[in-house]
């Protein structure tokens, strides 16, 4: 039996009560599609509809389709898993449908760009659709709410319908990027925000639930830009005094970051120095540098540099760390030419321990005044101060150039016990790596294992991939998983490390140089002779800006005299060790034969006789005794206890 399909429009029910009672008497099955079901409005034509739902014939399908859930029995039909339910989400356009309706349209676009306007217009479709009309017009070059096509629309479907006191609703409290009654209420200077809010999402007017309990929400992207046009040009005097308002409820209630952004938007700047002095160094602790940054850039001229010292030390400090010299070198002359006097805002009694703290992490006159500058920053600030972890790491670091390891060990685990408590992620991995290292280089191979783990973790707990600093607790993880023979994990960490240290330029000379040579060192485990050449000559560049580094500079030079010592005199540089060759040399540092090595990696005697004598080509030996001792040399194996046979080729 086929079924019979009916599409009819809602205003039509009024004239239609009596085709009602035919289809409940029809024995056919039927399709009835019913659009705009948001204007029923009549109390014949909800019940009509309501004892349609209770007595459709079986086989028999009822579509609504409408802007807002109709008033029928929709829970009760839930609960009988009678109802499906197609809502805004599944209704979205995906990326390849949008593209499919652009060029339908007539509108071409790359797919990146179809996909940041799928993001625009969240995938709704009428919104894309307007974007290809926009797009089209030629006088267009981008797409927003206040595009007249899609302002047109808005204002002739949704904003015509209101009443003057909904609209100025709308439109002022479009400055939030999210709203719940009681900020709304703050905003509008006014009451009952968190019952219109409801009403407006029921009313399916473009405005979004952010959680179940329908506390906060926020606007349809594309909706929020035509309302706050609308403000704008109804009413510009407003457009800071509502800010203000909301800058005040978020400070109050738990929300500064969003405190910050609203300050920002009021032009209030003194407002924004204070909450960016009291909140930017935990922000950047977390890992949000963009935020950071981003509040950093508002106060970013030459005025407002030296009104603010403690925002001009964060600004020195965090584009210091990420190698920007210009940035480095303005917020640098604020903090010297601030002249504050104490209290400043972490407590300390002057400017003069902040000063202190930049002049050591700069090491511009050699380990022995970084020393110096370092001591003066613990001791001038205050001791509950945010930046005392990075003044105790970096008079760790000072004597650990000045090849005073034991009190770098000291100084170097009172920060990391100070960062740990305070919340300074970066400092705790920089902390970490560096008691990696020490522990390595004094034979303490367990210990730099699980330190090494442990910043590597710290990196990823923080959020601090994209830190530039990061690159010595990468380096520190990749030393100590080389020793162990985790070789992927390794080649992990260096290629992370060697994608940051980019931004490691002379600003920070003592972390740039140190980073580098411990990455060398890795590579030379590797016998990847080609990038340790690299990796030296970007020290040379950097020394010859800051040539007092102490340790550093003999460092670098046996490291070069290994590096020499690998190329030798071949023709040729030596290839990288491969993963099979890495899983070899454990086992050549053992009295098994080629033979009895093939039945532990489940391999031939040839192919393990094939491996051994590339390993010795590219170690510049010629038998297994000396790959043995240059293994141990390199740190890929651990030095036998007992002398080996010196197996020949033949095994």
């Amino acid at each position: 039996m086929k079924r019979l399909h009916i599409h009819m429009a809602v205003e039509d029910l009024d004239q239609s009560i009596r085709f009602y009672s035919a289809l409940f008497s029809a024995e056919q099955p039927f399709a009835l599609v019913l659009d705009d079901a948001h204007r029923l409005r009549s109390r014949e034509c909800v019940e009509a509809v309501s004892s349609l739902v209770d007595h459709v014939p079986e086989g028999s399908t009822l579509v609504l389709s409408g802007r807002t859930a109709p008033e029928l029995p929709l829970a009760r039909l839930r609960a009988e898993g009678r109802v499906l339910e197609l809502g805004v989400d599944e209704l979205a356009l995906s990326r390849r449908e949008a593209l499919l309706l652009l060029r339908n349209s007539g509108v071409d676009l790359p797919e990146g760009e179809v996909s940041t306007l799928v993001d625009r217009t969240e995938g709704w479709p009428a919104g894309v659709y307007l974007a290809g009309l926009a797009l089209q017009d030629a006088g267009s070059e981008e797409f927003a709410g206040h595009d007249r096509f899609v302002a047109d629309y808005f204002r002739s479907e949704c904003l015509s319908h209101l009443g003057r006191a909904e609209i100025r609703f709308l439109t002022r409290t479009s400055v939030l990027d999210r709203m719940s009654g009681p900020i709304c209420d703050a905003v509008v200077d006014g009451r009952g925000s968190a019952q219109k809010l409801e009403a407006l999402e029921r009313s399916s007017l473009f405005v979004v639930p952010l959680d179940r309990r329908r506390g906060w929400y926020r606007y349809h992207r594309l909706f929020r830009d035509l309302l706050r046009t609308e403000l704008e040009q109804r009413e510009p005097e407003l457009v800071p005094v509502l800010n203000r308002r909301a800058a005040s409820w978020c400070e109050a209630n738990g929300s500064p970051e969003a405190a910050v952004d609203h300050a920002r938007a009021a032009g209030d700047t003194d407002t924004v120095a204070r909450l960016v002095g009291e909140l930017g160094l935990p922000l950047y602790h977390s890992g949000d540098i963009a935020a950071l940054e981003r509040w950093l850039e508002a106060l970013d001229d030459d005025r407002e540099r030296a009104r603010y010292p403690a925002v001009a030390l964060l600004g020195a400090w965090t584009h210091l760390l990420h190698g920007r010299q210009a940035a480095a070198e303005r917020w640098l002359h604020a903090v010297e030419d601030g002249g504050a006097t104490g209290p400043l805002p972490d407590g300390s009694a002057s400017n003069e321990a902040w000063l202190a703290l930049l002049r050591a992490a700069m090491c511009r006159r050699g380990p022995e005044q970084m020393h110096s500058d370092a001591e003066a920053a613990v001791r001038l600030l205050a001791g509950r101060s945010p930046w005392r972890p990075a003044a105790l790491c970096l008079r760790g670091a000072a004597q650990l150039l000045l090849g005073q390891d034991d009190r770098a060990v000291a100084s170097l685990t009172e920060a990391l016990d100070a960062a740990e408590s305070s919340g300074a992620s970066e400092i705790r991995v920089v902390a970490l790596g560096e008691l990696s290292l020490l522990a390595e280089a004094r034979g303490d191979y367990a210990d730099a294992k699980a330190l090494g783990r442990e910043a590597r973790a710290a990196v990823e707990e923080g959020g601090l991939g994209d830190y530039p600093a990061s690159a010595i607790a990468l380096a520190a993880s990749a030393r100590a998983e080389l020793r162990t023979g985790s070789w992927e994990q390794a080649r992990r960490d260096l290629e992370r490390a060697s994608r940051l240290r980019g931004l490691l330029s002379h600003l920070l000379p003592w972390l740039s140089v140190q980073t580098r040579l411990e990455l060398a060192r890795a590579r030379m485990t590797l016998v990847d002779a080609s990038e340790v050449t690299d990796l030296l000559s970007e020290v040379d560049d950097i020394r010859r800006r800051r040539p007092a580094l102490g340790v550093l500079a003999e460092h670098a030079a046996e490291l070069r005299a290994e590096a020499d010592a690998l190329v030798g005199k071949r023709e040729e540089p030596a290839s990288p060790l491969t993963p099979a060759e890495l899983r070899l040399l454990p086992l050549l540092a053992t009295h098994l034969s080629f033979r009895e090595i093939g039945e532990r990696l489940y391999v031939s005697r040839n192919t393990v006789k094939t491996q051994a004598i590339s390993v010795y080509r590219k170690l510049a030996v010629s038998s297994r005794s000396e790959a043995i001792e240059r293994a141990a040399d390199l740190g890929l194996v651990d030095r036998p206890t007992a002398a080996l046979p010196d197996f020949t080729l033949t095994g």
